[in-house]
């Protein structure tokens, strides 16, 4: 009797292990080996005949499920370190990048909002005239850069995909839009002069009715060497320098056209182009600049032009290698979702695969039971 139910005990446990493999044939996750193979060689401590031959099956089913999970684990740590370094070296100086221009931005900003309010352009007699101010530009390209670079160093920063295709379509935009000025300036530089020309001309009249274009207009003149727009006689556009205006300064150029405004090397001269309208150029020569602005700008182009050319390219390159950046980032946070799902989808199968297992070896001990 004892050897006849040994007998049927051997064969149930035999027939559980022919139909193990059938039920983990289903399975989505890749596996180190297969269970019959896993019941032949596996020395278990639970031998499958007797009494306990379910049990040993399902012992040898959760060995063989906690080997697939610790492989499945393995998978996807070695892929996570077989990532190349050039991929955080890439991510990191993106977020250097955009927070070095947050910075610059933020300091434009501030500069402009300063100039706009140190010189009261918020008044209400001055604040039809805001939309000329150079330091409303100044402040809105500053906001500009700010923002964006600002979006592109929290996206990368957090992986935030959405961000990180908003900072990269502006900058794909500002970049079409700078080679279209480019190709544009290239293609009217006949005409640069004429549109140079009256934009000095029209801040010649108001060299004193506005602070900045005083400044720029100062600075050009004085690191330029020149006066006026053509010829030093320009400047009687202004209604303060016009020969016929009752002032002191009526026929005369500001000091930055003087080749020497510093009476004594320190202390700056501002009568010293005083009548100098009234000169001819023999005598004038040796008081101001006789030339005129827009051919000492149109002589350092033509100086310059291959650092222009450079820095012009090297500015096209950063934001080309910037959009380049931001592609490979997405494209890599877009793979390490798609392998974090397949990784959760494979514990989900893994989970079910072992609950049916559980319900098998209750059922099977219940069979034995009865």
């Amino acid at each position: 009797c004892d050897s006849h139910m040994m007998l049927e005990c051997r064969a149930m446990a035999h027939s559980q292990c022919d139909s193990l493999p059938s039920l983990l044939s289903s399975l989505l996750f890749s596996r180190p080996a297969s269970l019959p193979e896993i019941l032949e060689h596996r020395k278990s401590p639970l031998p499958v005949f007797g009494r306990y031959g379910a049990f040993s099956v399902f012992w040898e089913i959760s060995l063989f499920l906690g080997s697939t999970r610790a492989s499945s684990r393995n998978i996807f740590t070695s892929r996570a370190l077989s990532s190349s370094w050039s991929d955080y070296i890439l991510k990191y100086l993106l977020i250097t990048s955009n927070l070095l221009f947050t910075v610059l931005g933020l300091v434009a900003l501030v500069i402009g909002l300063w100039g706009l309010i140190n010189k009261e352009s918020f008044a209400q007699e001055k604040i039809s005239g805001i939309g000329t101010d150079p330091m409303l530009l100044f402040m809105f390209l500053g906001l500009i850069l700010a923002l964006l670079s600002l979006m592109g160093c929290i996206g990368a920063l957090r992986k935030n995909m959405c961000l990180l295709r908003t900072f990269s379509a502006f900058v794909l935009v500002l970049l079409v839009v700078q080679v279209l000025a480019v190709v544009v300036l290239y293609s009217l530089q006949g005409q640069i002069e004429n549109y140079l020309r009256s934009g000095m001309l029209a801040a010649m009249v108001r060299y004193q009715a506005d602070l900045d274009l005083r400044f720029i207009i100062d600075e050009i003149q004085t690191g330029l060497q020149c006066c006026g727009a053509d010829t030093y006689r320009d400047w009687g556009i202004n209604v303060y320098f016009n020969c016929s205006a009752p002032g002191v300064q009526a026929c005369g150029v500001p000091p930055s056209c003087c080749i020497d405004p510093l009476e004594n090397g320190t202390v700056w001269n501002s009568q010293c182009g005083v009548g100098a309208q009234q000169l001819d150029e023999f005598s004038a020569q040796s008081v101001i600049f006789l030339g005129g602005c827009l051919g000492s700008i149109s002589r350092c182009i033509n100086q310059h032009s291959g650092v222009i050319v450079t820095v012009v390219i090297i500015l096209l390159g950063v934001q080309i290698l910037t959009l380049f950046i931001t592609d490979r980032l997405l494209q890599k946070i877009r793979w390490s979702r798609a392998q974090h799902a397949v990784y959760l989808q494979s514990l989900g199968t893994q989970t079910r695969v072992t609950g049916m297992g559980d319900r098998r070896t209750n059922k099977n001990t219940k069979d034995h039971n009865l």
